[in-house]
């Protein structure tokens, strides 16, 4: 048998994949299966695997953007779990124990929290017939005394000096949606809408804030928009200059206050049509749709068929986007992020203040 083997964790979730030849899923199951209810978490894999954890965390503290964004979740979910890292504080990682993973274990590895997805050559019937066989045994759900606590929105800033980096990183973020949200949609039309660009690429004539920040204020940006089960967070995350940084927070929250009041059917029906093309671009890939199908069960508790994703993508006008704009983009206090050298962003009142004035 020959085949891929692999996992990963984000904050809500943890994923354990196979890749296989269809003959061999039967067997990818069992693995799986094994995997999650029968590790025997020796002491020796247990700190074997605490120093893999502590070598992770160094690469991520030395890649830039990592770090900006465990540190804008610090602050926009501030005392709620979704602020903490994804890897969690260093004194946890050296004091885990055995005892420790057999209770989160035993807490969150249950069938209500749980979906088995298969997406290639793999027989529906089949799946399911595997996963009562591997699966059948599994608690229904958590025990009484698990509670899940609530996640709010923060608006706040935070400076990050640090001397040894030649530019600035900027985030400006606001609260959003989360998965199941009928507004999903709209946000990823919203995100097609201000785009993305770098200093190798042409402006965007089909985006405002394309043209307005390609002009000598940053080295790039991106549009962010990163759901949660129910709350995202969404905005633009810029590589600039001290000169240029104090206008970047100002700039941005000017361009989502437009969306809000000017944007055109043109140019809503455009972002739109890249939206389309994203859907249709997920289905090349097994691995894609398979994280999607296990994603969709997890906060909807069906599958969404594409048919029907096209049909609320094409109900969404520019009065849709002005309406999610105004609830969203230009009523919540939003967060902002700078980590460089010689930060000299504006105060965050004021801030405040010109958003009010929009």
């Amino acid at each position: 048998m020959g085949g891929q083997l692999n996992a990963y964790t984000s904050r809500e979730q943890t994923v354990y994949h196979a890749k296989v030849f269809g003959q061999d899923v039967p067997q990818a199951v069992d693995i799986l299966a094994d995997i999650l209810q029968n590790s025997q978490l020796t002491e020796s894999a247990i700190e074997r695997e605490r120093s893999t954890i502590l070598r992770e965390m160094r690469e991520v503290e030395s890649n830039n953007e990592e770090v900006m964004f465990d540190h804008l979740h610090s602050i926009a979910f501030q005392g709620t779990p979704l602020a903490y890292t994804i890897l969690g504080p260093e004194e946890n990682i050296r004091s885990i124990n055995r005892a420790n993973l057999l209770d989160y274990i035993r807490t969150h590895y249950t069938a209500g929290r749980m979906v088995l997805v298969g997406a290639g050559g793999v027989k529906h019937q089949q799946l399911v017939e595997l996963a009562e066989k591997y699966f059948g045994r599994l608690p229904q759900s958590s025990p009484a005394d698990y509670f899940a606590p609530p996640v709010s929105f923060s608006g706040s800033q935070l400076e990050i000096p640090d001397n040894m980096m030649q530019d600035v990183h900027c985030i400006v973020a606001i609260r959003s949606v989360g998965w199941s949200d009928p507004d999903y949609l709209v946000f990823m039309v919203l995100q097609a809408l201000l785009g993305n660009w770098d200093i190798g690429m042409a402006a965007d004539t089909k985006s405002h804030l394309s043209e307005t920040l390609s002009q000598g204020l940053v080295q790039s940006y991106t549009t962010f928009h990163t759901p949660y089960h129910r709350i995202g967070l969404f905005g633009i995350y810029t590589v600039t200059n001290s000169e240029s940084l104090p206008q970047i927070p100002t700039l941005i929250v000017q361009e989502l206050a437009r969306l809000s009041k000017n944007v055109t059917p043109a140019e809503v029906e455009h972002a739109k049509k890249k939206v389309w093309a994203s859907l249709v671009l997920q289905l090349d890939d097994s691995y894609q749709v398979c994280e999607e199908i296990g994603r969709q069960f997890l906060t909807l508790g069906r599958r969404m068929p594409l048919a029907e994703a096209f049909a609320r993508l094409s109900v969404i006008d520019s009065e849709v986007v002005k309406r999610v704009a105004t609830q969203y983009l230009c009523n919540t206090a939003p967060s902002v992020v700078a980590m460089g050298s010689q930060l000299n962003l504006p105060p965050y009142d004021s801030l405040i203040d010109h958003i009010a004035s929009l």
